[in-house]
């Protein structure tokens, strides 16, 4: 009797253990996938605000991988992402070379703090203004060249240099970056150092132009403090219907539960997968306005040669069924990355079958 007692109490202590466990792992790949997304999303509206053209958004964790065409400036779309809170490591595909930078000389040390005059850089709806020390007329005049670059049509110069050779900035470099950075937006911003604090204040359009903002102070100023007091505008009331609201999560939810698969070498979508298609279908025409796009993707048995446009071909069928089924075609792009991202190991027969396969992404949603 004794046994029989304590046999099922061990059970329950060993059941009561195992239950937070299991909790933990179905809990926290819910809560990564929903950060990856709204990451993504508030990566992808960064970048439409600079009308940056990007062929894919993805995102491990908090680590960034973004594909673009060729001609788009890798570095801007570097800069712009690693801005997007929550962001920690952008990779760039794609897109124009950058030129390294040079490493610093060694034979004089960088400048600090101490060796920059106090200065302010600022800007309203109707002008940028500069008030700071140069030491000569030449600075002055470089100040005001880039300035010029940067005003538009609307704003005038404010012109509050004066020359003090024992103490001014020594060249134009030191504001350059700021210029560029603050004349983005409107109303009224500004950029102050005081000889041991800059102090970022005012108005900013969004989070990408806030963290250029802070990068270029900390560039003109090495060494300061840096007192971020910038403002973002407050997000407008969301006037989108319920359907369109959830659908990045719940398009999420159908790509882990339904993959789209093709017959190896064809364009053909398998037997298990024209359900997939059906189901896509219904969800994208749940919310009519948002739109999304269809990569196809092969496995590593072709050549290079033969892969992207037989993934092309893969896009261009999986589009062409679901607007058979009633979706509008001008929602709808269609794009080939060959074998390029593979989701498994191309050394077996499961791995390979699930790389030949065509993924939906929204690209642009309201």
């Amino acid at each position: 009797m004794p046994g029989l007692v304590r046999r099922p109490l061990v059970i329950w202590l060993l059941a009561a253990l195992a239950v937070p466990v299991l909790l933990t792992a179905v809990l926290i790949p819910a809560k990564a996938g929903t950060t990856a997304d709204d990451l993504h999303d508030r990566t992808l509206a960064a970048l439409q605000a600079r009308r940056i053209e990007t062929r894919s958004i993805d995102f491990n964790g908090r680590e960034a991988k973004i594909v673009v065409p060729a001609g788009v400036d890798a570095a801007e779309v570097r800069d712009v992402v690693a801005g997007v809170d929550g962001v920690r490591s952008v990779r760039v595909e794609g897109g124009s070379a950058t030129t390294p930078t040079p490493a610093p000389s060694t034979s004089a040390a960088p400048p600090d703090a101490t060796a920059v005059a106090p200065f302010e850089v600022g800007r309203t709806d109707r002008a940028i203004r500069v008030q700071a020390p140069v030491q000569s007329q030449a600075v002055k005049e470089a100040i005001a060249a880039e300035v010029d670059q940067v005003l538009g049509e609307d704003r005038e110069y404010d012109d509050r240099t004066t020359i003090d050779p024992a103490s001014g900035l020594r060249d134009a470099t030191t504001l350059a970056a700021l210029l560029r950075a603050i004349a983005i937006g409107t109303g009224d911003a500004s950029v102050r150092y005081d000889g041991s604090t800059v102090t970022l204040s005012g108005a900013v359009p969004d989070q990408a132009t806030k963290a250029t903002v802070g990068r270029a102070a900390a560039k003109a100023v090495p060494g300061a403090v840096i007192a971020d007091q910038l403002q973002l505008p407050a997000p407008p009331k969301s006037t989108v219907s319920e359907p369109c609201r959830t659908f990045q999560s719940r398009l999420s939810e159908f790509s882990r539960q339904y993959k789209i698969n093709f017959l190896s070498g064809t364009s053909i979508v398998n037997d298990a997968s024209k359900g997939s298609v059906r189901k896509a279908a219904v969800l994208l025409k749940s919310c009519p306005t948002v739109r999304v796009e269809v990569a196809g993707h092969t496995d590593s048995l072709g050549s290079p040669q033969t892969s992207l446009p037989l993934s092309e071909r893969r896009a261009a069928e999986v589009k062409a069924e679901l607007v058979r089924l009633g979706v509008n075609p001008n929602r709808i792009l269609a794009h080939g990355y060959g074998e390029a991202f593979p989701i498994a190991s191309n050394s077996t027969a499961t791995g390979r079958i699930a790389n030949r396969r065509a993924e939906l992404r929204v690209v642009q949603g309201n």
